[in-house]
């Protein structure tokens, strides 16, 4: 098989990017495309995490270690660039001499859905889409209506984000392994729930390229995803074979631990156990750079980085190596999001052969 530019190479479409602050103007550079969802975290001490992405513009920031609305800070993240991004002096993304973490996502062909055009949803959205890697950032206007649906761009959605943009709200996830209206929230440990049961409601079911907004016990007036005429974000991913995977995976609480196919080495993978109380666990291969796997990062919390060992990157996938409850707790269901490094299989599902590693290595 012949080495193509496209998913099979998988660093066109996401990386890991670690940098050293300098307390001044930064370009951090060496990213093999334009990013257009930025998550940076402080790793060496408490500033929280903080995302910006193309669709709401540099310089507007949410953290999703709290409920917080979205605001507006210049000396933070100032600019998309063509293999990076500019920073500002705040300490929070550029402290000087601090070291930090930055995971970056492709999108990249803009998109308008008029539900009442297209079909597509019940409620208008625009963005930035890529189809060829799943994945899409988009905002809309809630309309206070339970069940109202969002179009995304995508087809065969896997995994959606949500969060309100102009007041505060909790994160929103629906992830694919959780059953009818079930959502667990990035900003706090708790175990999956209903979102009709919660008091502000969340996501329903993801459709094929729509996903539910469900209203819950206090009415539309508070929910978080669709008060009427409060402003929302979405990140939405649909996966996509060699790249990405969206699953989930029972525990052993055992050092021989459980193993998950994921079709290739994976470059960023963040957990959640969903049957109880635990941290959403944040690992790549940069700050990572050999097994086992232990430096970890958790998107609920303003923590600095933290070693524990955790599992081992393997070339298909990932192993559990440690009795540790947030990844391998006894019969504990866990969800997980992944992105590759390498594929073991292309995107077309052939096994990778020694001819396209090492033509994948010398571009």
């Amino acid at each position: 098989m012949s080495y193509t530019n496209g998913l099979d190479k998988p660093s066109d479409y996401f990386t890991t990017k670690l940098y050293s602050g300098n307390g001044g103007t930064l370009n951090v550079t060496g990213l093999d495309f334009q990013p257009d969802w930025c998550w940076l975290k402080q790793r060496n001490g408490t500033y929280g995490h903080d995302l910006y992405d193309v669709v709401r513009s540099a310089t507007k920031t949410l953290n999703t270690n709290n409920t917080n609305a979205e605001y507006t800070s210049a000396d933070r993240l100032t600019s998309f660039n063509s293999d990076g991004f500019t920073l500002g002096s705040n300490a929070s993304v550029n402290g000087s001499s601090d070291t930090y973490a930055s995971w970056n996502w492709k999108a990249g062909t803009s998109f308008t859905n008029d539900a009442s055009a297209t079909g597509i949803g019940s409620i208008d959205s625009t963005g930035s889409v890529n189809t060829d890697a799943g994945f899409s950032i988009g905002t809309y206007t809630g309309n206070g209506t339970d069940g109202a649906t969002v179009g995304t761009g995508l087809t065969g959605l896997s995994l959606v984000i949500a969060k309100c943009r102009n007041a505060t709200g909790g994160w929103v996830v629906k992830h694919q392994s959780l059953s009818g209206d079930n959502n667990v929230y990035l900003q706090i440990t708790n175990a999956a729930g209903s979102a009709a049961s919660a008091g502000s409601g969340g996501i329903g079911a993801l459709n094929n390229s729509t996903f539910p907004l469900v209203t819950g016990t206090s009415g539309a007036s508070s929910s978080q995803v669709n008060k009427s005429g409060n402003t929302h974000v979405f990140y939405a991913f649909a996966e996509k074979q060699g790249y990405s995977k969206f699953g989930s995976y029972t525990g052993n609480d055992n050092a021989d631990g459980t193993f998950v196919y994921l079709g290739f080495k994976p470059a960023f993978v963040m957990i959640k156990r969903t049957n109880s109380v635990n941290d959403w666990i944040m690992l790549d291969n940069k700050r990572n750079g050999f097994n086992v796997v232990d430096d970890r990062l958790l998107a609920n919390t303003s923590g600095a980085e933290a070693t524990t060992n955790l599992l081992d990157f393997t070339s298909t996938g990932m192993k559990m190596r440690a009795t540790y409850g947030g990844v391998n707790g006894a019969s504990d269901n866990f969800i997980y999001m992944a992105f590759a490094e390498e594929s073991f299989v292309s995107s077309s599902g052939v096994p990778a052969t020694a001819r396209w590693l090492c033509s994948y290595l010398l571009t």
